[in-house]
């Protein structure tokens, strides 16, 4: 009987990074950041989302490239599912009168509409968000509009663990929670993933909901699905009025806000409601000024309040957080023991969020659970390898750019090695010097040397001259990036 080859986090891995170096790294951030393997079974890869808009826009735009890359890692993939994470299960399908879906209660018609494409997604029925047409009514309710995407309880202040990296986040969002006087309007907070923006933004709304505050937390996906539903539904004005009429407004991943109409909306809605005196959250991964695909009004508007920036946890921030997802582990297995050597050897290793570090954690429970072996300094080194070799930066060697150059300008290796004169390949071997010396520590010599034996003058010369036609050509500075994410992958 032919037994199906398991696919796990290493091919998942693969396909991702081919992924980055094809799309951009902008575009990769936007649409597959937040997708999760869940499952390999009878040829299907189940892969998860956090948003139905998510799962909406790649399934129309990205299912033939995702099953192309699976199936260079396994041919007997047939099919990939994408599913919501936490998504209601469905209710029995209603009558035949359409086609129909159950989503949070609420009954979707999911015939294609013909619509004005208000959100800048150009496929027919705007990709998936606009062609989810709910009843008239399902999204102008004031009771509706003030679900807002679901919060998570244990994200507190109690659970959140403090640290000189997160210190005056924490701060500004607890005075935002406590209510009082509007101080910091909007509240920005920044971060790489995985370093507290969600759980710092759930704390609030948490806090101020139990308080008896009218909140609302939406990830910006969401609140583009909300206002093209409503436009869809003709209740775009009873949304907007109870927009803002809450009292605290979060806007989580601020950086997936795509579109122009959206977004003069959103910079309506942010207006409306910092002129009221009503308080306003929001949370991406970058600064406001980085964030190139917003509007400059919003840019603007978001960049007048005040601005945190959440950095890298440092060693004692780490160590902190570890003692913390500790204690909750024993509390479901009290008997799981984990030395401070093997903790202190995560906290050194697995530097870049919170969410690594718990995954670590998570990891030595199974083992121990599964096996009843002992947490030990060597079992964390063999089951932690992976996800530590992960977290160091991939070392680029001459040899690979010399490949990926060659294969990129189709010239064969020897060519660039070579002492030919001839355009074809005289620019791919300034670019793969320039490269080289961009990308490795290596010195002009060495360069020079892994190039033909070449002076390292001439290195110097191809260097400064690929950085001069860079910047009057966009096309060859677009070209350059590619090869250096196709290098890093």
């Amino acid at each position: 009987m032919h037994v199906q080859e398991a696919l796990g986090p290493e091919q998942w891995d693969r396909v991702k990074k081919r992924l980055r170096a094809e799309l951009g790294e902008d575009v990769f951030t936007s649409w597959f950041a937040r997708v999760d393997l869940e499952e390999h079974n009878n040829g299907t890869i189940r892969l998860s989302v956090p948003t139905r808009f998510l799962k909406q826009w790649i399934q129309s735009h990205y299912s033939e490239r995702l099953m192309g890359l699976w199936k260079n890692e396994c041919e007997d993939i047939h099919r990939i599912e994408l599913t919501v994470r936490g998504a209601v299960r469905p209710r029995p399908a209603a009558p035949k009168q359409a086609t129909q879906q159950t989503v949070a209660g609420k009954t979707t018609d999911m015939r294609p509409i013909q619509v004005s494409d208000p959100i800048g997604l150009r496929t027919n029925a705007a990709a998936g968000a606009a062609s989810m047409r709910p009843s008239r009514g399902d999204l102008g309710s004031s009771k509706d509009v003030l679900e807002g995407a679901a919060l998570d309880p244990k994200y507190t202040f109690d659970t959140f663990v403090e640290g000189e990296s997160n210190v005056l986040a924490l701060a500004a969002a607890k005075q935002v929670a406590g209510g009082g006087v509007v101080t910091f309007n909007p509240l920005y907070l920044h971060a790489n993933v995985g370093l507290g923006k969600t759980h710092l933004m759930q704390a609030v709304a948490n806090q101020a909901r139990a308080a008896g505050r009218r909140v609302l937390y939406l990830t910006a996906e969401h609140f583009m699905y909300r206002f093209v539903a409503a436009l869809q539904a003709q209740s775009a004005m009873a949304f907007k009025e109870t927009l803002r009429s809450i009292d605290i407004l979060l806007i989580d991943d601020m950086q997936f806000l795509h579109g122009k109409q959206v977004q003069q909306e959103f910079c309506h809605t942010l207006n409306a409601l910092i002129d009221g005196a009503r308080q306003v959250v929001v949370a991406a991964d970058r600064a406001p000024a980085d964030l190139e695909s917003l509007d400059d009004r919003v840019r603007s508007r978001l960049a007048g309040g005040l601005v945190v920036n959440i950095s890298e946890p440092d060693f004692n921030l780490r160590r902190a957080i570890l003692d913390d997802r500790m204690r909750t582990q024993q509390r479901s297995y009290p008997n799981f023991q984990v030395p401070d050597s093997v903790l202190d050897y995560i906290a050194r290793n697995v530097t870049s969020s919170g969410r690594d570090l718990e995954g670590a954690l998570n990891r030595l429970v199974a083992h121990n659970q599964l096996t009843n072996s002992p947490v030990t300094l060597e079992m964390a080194e063999v089951t932690l390898r992976d996800l530590i070799r992960a977290a160091e930066p991939r070392r680029v060697k001459i040899e690979d750019i010399q490949r990926v150059v060659s294969k990129h300008y189709n010239v064969s290796r020897a060519d660039l090695l070579s002492a030919r004169r001839t355009r074809t390949i005289v620019r791919p071997r300034q670019i793969a010097m320039y490269l080289a010396k961009m990308m490795t520590p290596r010195s002009l010599p060495e360069i020079g040397r892994r190039f033909g034996n070449r002076d390292h003058t001439t290195v110097l010369h191809a260097v400064r001259k690929i950085e001069e036609l860079s910047k009057a050509d966009n096309g060859l500075a677009q070209e350059l990036e590619l090869l250096k994410r196709m290098l890093d992958a």
